[in-house]
């Protein structure tokens, strides 16, 4: 992802401690942290927000398909002690902007500031297992079911 994507750090939750990989890769702290998994990674990017800092919430997905309540962040009093906040964004609070940001956007990944990585599978009978690669973490990047040309 570093290489391909440009990323200046990445952590692989699957094979490190989530926890250990952010204080060493984020020495400085963090200022913004862009959520949506939710659970034990925004947990433990909040023991590293620094004061002022913003975490913006656009999803939970460690938690779509719990079966027993899930607990909050253990710990949010990160917040209140770094005088951070916390909010949710939704896209469609800003659908007005869409045509402007698309615009920007594709003159971004033409220009290789913006990149993207897509996996397509094809056919409306692998629909079931194509959805299911957004929890089992088989999906990096776009997941696109093409139906028909």
């Amino acid at each position: 992802m570093i290489d391909e994507l440009g990323f200046d750090e990445a952590i692989d939750y699957k094979s490190e401690s989530v926890r250990k990989a952010i204080r060493e890769k984020c020495k400085g702290g963090i200022d913004v942290y862009f959520d949506n998994v939710g659970g034990e990674i925004l947990d433990a990017a909040l023991t590293r927000i620094n004061r002022k800092a913003r975490v913006v919430i656009c999803g939970a997905i460690s938690q779509y398909n719990a079966t027993t309540p899930v607990p909050g962040p253990a710990n949010y009093l990160s917040l209140l002690v770094n005088r951070a906040r916390m909010e949710g964004f939704i896209v469609f609070d800003y659908a007005k902007d869409y045509a402007k940001a698309g615009a920007e956007m594709a003159q971004w990944m033409k220009e290789g500031k913006l990149k993207s990585k897509e996996a397509v599978f094809e056919g409306i009978e692998n629909f079931h297992d194509t959805f299911l690669r957004l929890f089992n973490g088989e999906k990096k990047g776009k997941l696109v079911l093409k139906v028909s040309d």
